[in-house]
């Protein structure tokens, strides 16, 4: 009897049973045929060889594709393990994934000896005599007792084996039969554990390179064996490898990291620790104009701002969850008088308590709190990463208590709110990902998730924002939006939160009055719009390359005098502007040449450097550089310049 497939585009198919993948390709179209790499049979992957036994919905994946690449990243990464195996006898090797963008494997070498540099060359070139070879990939399915004798030399893939019951056995299988994937070649065939799919041989793979070595815990468990890492990248096309390493290299030049220390904003001493900052002078300048916009912005939003401290005793954390559910992300306790504080990991619980103090109507809702509040959270110092991921963080924080039917409005207005504020800092592309309940670890009924994801989806329908849903990924208090925007060379990150939350109210017990006169529980809705401070200013960093807008630039103005006779025309001008409210600093015509000091003006980024001479000292005028002009304007008047500033400031260009 025949079985039926049903394409993406909803055509079905009649096949007779035990057709390949490769065999519906085929069927459709030679091209198809060619370019295939895999298939996706009902939201499953597989081989291209493997036969179908009943009705399914099937999709073939090509490399041009997400999932393509993500194929070929996988295989790639298998190539890797068998060079590495090939040029090192003995190595072990753990896992090798496909991930954004690219691909690692963790190998631990005999002796203890580390990857060089000069190794990365010989194992690619012996990668790419592996493609050339065109060797075959070929799934077999062992059982457990098979696989472990298999691999018998092999320390990381038996402990894998040996979990292959747990939550971790979807790693290699599906069940209790165990997958590898063989290369047949003359001299010993190489075989790694795996649950696939992979390219139907080496020879389609090809556009990759090796990029790194790094350290990395099995597991990611600093108490277990550190292995090194080797990363690379993978992609269709030579074309596509040759424009990601150049936007790597754009990258590169945008690291926040770099720039951070270069235009003396932020550091990072090692005297406290890791994955906390001090902010410089002109990092904290930027951050005050963020922070200050920020307020604004809420308190015109009808938000009320509050303040919260840093630490509070262990039945706070209690109550609210976070011993928990989030113990692992906080820091020790402190005991003192007999009870243990803990350093705040969150905001949320302090505007719990806020809203409880006293009696709330529903005229007061919704009611919307705000706060940036510094929190403290317990990252591994191998996550740690400049400000992008820190262990002292600054979030703008607001929590909305609201009445059940609000919540799709409030949701809207955020939604809203978010984008303006992402516009107004220079973001223009935006996503957004809904996460649902995480299995095993939340709160709640499933009522209740159940109505605040719907809650979400709903106002997402209705602002027209495109997103994709997120399962599992949700808090362990609620369901959320995040909302991704992309930076000036095309990278996502993740920034703006939204949660729903039934859990908090409940577990404070908060209550308001409502028209009824009865007691009534209010919804929660959680709210990061820059999720984090200091995240925000390292992306900001990367998406303008240092060269921030005037209206955010730590230094606005750079005032130039030709020579020391020009000093005192120079400060009245720097003291008029400063005046006029804008940051602007004097450099010295003793302190360098005229030639030396524009160009520290430029590296510096200032967006607009005056240099002042003897006819401008007579006549009020200055000589305006703006950054990114290749001429310079002569004899402008000083009242003209500032009010073409004010303008260029106010409207946050």
């Amino acid at each position: 009897m025949p079985l039926t497939i049903t394409l993406p585009d909803g055509s079905r198919r009649d096949y007779e049973p035990g057709v390949t993948p490769n065999d519906v390709a085929a069927s459709i179209g030679p091209g198809l045929a060619r370019a295939a790499l895999a298939a996706l049979a009902d939201g499953e992957w597989i081989d291209l060889a493997r036969p179908l036994d009943h009705d399914v919905r099937l999709a073939i994946v090509t490399p041009d594709s997400d999932e393509g690449r993500e194929v070929l990243r996988h295989s790639t990464a298998h190539v890797l393990a068998q060079a590495v195996t090939d040029l090192f006898p003995g190595a072990r090797y753990a896992i090798g994934p496909a991930i954004t963008d690219g691909f690692y494997y963790d190998f631990e070498l005999p002796g203890g000896a580390h990857f060089t540099d000069d190794d990365l060359a010989r194992i690619e070139a012996r990668m790419r005599a592996i493609v050339k070879a065109d060797e075959p990939f070929e799934r077999e399915e062992l059982d457990r007792d098979a696989a472990l004798t298999l691999f018998a030399e092999q320390p990381y893939k038996l402990e894998i084996i040996e979990r292959v019951d747990t939550e971790d056995a979807g790693e290699i299988s599906e069940g209790p039969v165990v997958s590898v994937y063989r290369n047949p070649r003359p001299g010993g065939d190489f075989v790694d554990l795996c649950r696939g799919p992979h390219v139907p041989s080496t020879g389609r793979l090809g556009a990759f390179k090796l990029q790194r070595v790094a350290g990395a815990y099995w597991r990611g468990d600093e108490r277990r064996p550190q292995l090194q890492r080797i990363y690379g990248t993978a992609w269709e096309s030579k074309g596509a490898l040759d424009e990601y390493l150049r936007r790597l290299e754009e990258a590169e030049r945008r690291d926040h990291r770099r720039l951070g220390a270069e235009l003396d904003l932020f550091s990072f001493p090692e005297e406290l620790g890791g994955g906390l900052a001090v902010w410089h002078p002109k990092g904290a300048a930027v951050r005050r104009v963020m922070e200050d916009f920020s307020r604004a912005e809420h308190e015109r939003a009808g938000y009320e701002l509050v303040f919260s401290p840093h630490i509070a005793k262990s039945t706070l954390w209690e109550t609210s969850g976070h011993l928990g559910f989030y113990a692992e992300n906080m820091y020790p306790p402190m005991e003192l008088e007999g009870a243990d504080y803990y350093p705040k990991p969150m905001n949320c619980p302090f505007h719990m308590l806020i809203f409880k103090s006293r009696t709330r109507s529903y005229r007061e809702l919704p009611l919307k709190l705000f706060e940036l509040g510094t929190v403290y959270r317990y990252e591994r110092s191998g996550v740690l990463h400049g400000l992008l991921r820190v262990r002292g963080l600054t979030q703008d924080d607001s929590h909305i208590f609201c009445e059940p039917q609000q919540v799709v409005a409030v949701l809207g207005e955020l939604i809203d709110f978010v984008l303006y504020v992402l516009r107004t800092f220079g973001f223009e592309e935006f996503e957004a990902e809904v996460s649902t309940r995480p299995e095993g670890k939340s709160v709640g009924s499933d009522d209740d998730w159940e109505l605040a994801t719907n809650a979400l989806i709903e106002a997402l329908d209705i602002s027209g924002l495109k997103y994709a849903l997120s399962e599992g990924e949700g808090a362990f208090y609620g369901p959320k939006i995040d909302i991704h925007v992309r930076d000036a060379i095309g990278r996502r990150w993740q920034l703006s939160t939204l949660q729903v939350d039934f859990n908090l109210p409940s577990r404070f017990e908060l209550h308001y009055v409502g028209a009824d006169n009865e007691r009534h529980q209010p919804i929660t809705i959680h709210r990061a719009l820059f999720g984090t401070v200091e995240r925000f200013f390292g992306l900001l960093v990367e998406h303008y390359a240092g060269a921030f807008p005037a209206w955010l630039a730590p230094v606005q103005v750079s005032v130039l005098p030709v020579a020391d006779r020009h000093h005192p025309y120079a400060q009245r001008l720097r003291d008029r502007l400063r005046a006029d409210g804008f940051r602007v600093e004097l450099l010295d015509a003793h302190a360098d040449s005229l030639g030396a000091r524009v160009r520290r003006a430029k590296v510096e980024k200032v967006p607009f450097v005056l240099v002042v001479g003897d006819a401008d000292a007579e006549h009020g005028t200055v000589g305006v550089n703006r950054r990114g002009s290749d001429e310079p304007e002569r004899d402008v008047p000083v009242d003209e310049f500032v009010a073409r500033l004010a303008a260029d400031v106010a409207a946050r260009r």
